[in-house]
């Protein structure tokens, strides 16, 4: 069991590592901010709005000390091999409307695995939106959360756990090399909730973590949603401020907080042209069969990073392999970190 525990680590933290080196250099900057300081080993829940497709995940997971098990829509665990990697990856199936009636059952046995992982102290990220969509607003949340929190509750009475709200920010979602914010709010106690289930107690805590998440990241709200967007980005608003982008939607646009224009980087352009070129066989892949394929634009980030851990680093290696058999050693090199250099000014600069 000793073994098992500390090769499922093992795996864990290698896999860890590897995700947070290929954020680096898919990501100009990631930044963390924490309202309250999050003690580790408490039964704590982190609600996330959801904008971004597997990146919102991924980055609360190679951000954060604590490892944490994630619920996943149960559509992506059909195929076994599938279902086991992600396993091991402490992701847990949850089964929506869509999967079919019959499979909502399946929540119940999902729900109990939360509660006593809760009780032993562990962290849980779920996106209570129970969707994603890359506008800049909060959606409204589904209670599969608050049953959640509830099963605990009842199993275990003197439990209290943390609800965290999460607000991911992305400067520009869609684009490489983009600029993060994961927003940590205060703190909700479950303990403000132990009349749950009723139908009052639920209503609250769908209120609060909603109120609580339009704090922590940008909210639009209203049906003019499109105009009002056009607005902040005609008047160059930065959303890695949601407070600031907030107060201006709020104010009719009376007190905004406004940004310079990026003026263009001939260097960065050039270096983004000579990455395309070293990688011309991933980016040929990317340009011309998946993002053909992309019907949601939520979900450009999640394939592109997806070439980025995947055939990228393939593709270096052979390539490093043909120069190094044909030519040397040191060519294999310099082309490797060439290919470094070049994604560093083009991201980071």
């Amino acid at each position: 069991m000793k073994n098992n525990t500390g090769l499922k680590l093992l795996w864990l933290h290698s896999m860890r590592s590897y995700i947070r080196l290929a954020l680096f250099f898919y990501y100009k900057k990631i930044e963390i901010n924490y309202k309250e300081s999050l003690l580790p080993n408490q039964p704590t829940l982190f609600l996330g709005n959801h904008q971004n497709g597997l990146m919102d995940p991924l980055l609360i997971a190679t951000k954060k000390g604590q490892f944490s098990y994630f619920l996943t829509r149960a559509s992506v665990f059909q195929k076994p091999w599938v279902s086991k990697f992600l396993q091991s990856l402490l992701m847990l199936p949850v089964y929506r409307i869509r999967d079919g009636w019959d499979s909502l059952s399946n929540n119940k046995a999902i729900f109990k695995t939360c509660s006593q992982l809760l009780h032993e102290n562990n962290a849980i990220v779920l996106f209570p939106e129970g969707n994603h969509n890359i506008k800049r607003q909060v959606r409204t949340l589904s209670k599969g959360f608050t049953r959640i929190i509830a099963e605990t509750l009842n199993d275990h009475p003197d439990i209290e756990i943390n609800l965290v709200p999460v607000g991911f920010n992305y400067r520009r979602p869609e684009e490489f090399g983009d600029h993060v914010l994961l927003n940590f709010g205060t703190p909700l106690s479950s303990k403000n909730y132990t009349t749950l289930p009723s139908n009052a107690t639920v209503l609250k805590l769908k209120q609060d973590v909603y109120d609580a998440l339009t704090t922590v990241t940008t909210h639009i709200d209203g049906e003019d949603y499109d105009l009002k967007l056009q607005k902040l980005e005609d008047l160059n608003v930065d959303f890695l401020d949601p407070a600031a982008v907030n107060r201006c939607v709020t104010t009719h646009f009376k007190d905004c907080k406004t940004q310079s224009k990026r003026k263009h980087n001939p260097i960065k352009a050039i270096a983004k042209i000579g990455l395309c070129i070293s990688l011309f066989l991933p980016y040929a892949i990317w340009k011309l069969i998946l993002v053909p394929k992309i019907k949601e634009p939520e979900f450009t980030s999640t394939f592109r990073f997806a070439v980025v851990i995947s055939l990228v680093p393939f593709f270096m290696m052979v390539m490093a392999a043909i120069l190094w058999l044909n030519f040397g050693i040191p060519y294999a090199l310099i082309y490797l970190v060439a290919v470094l250099i070049l994604d560093l000014i083009a991201v980071k600069l």
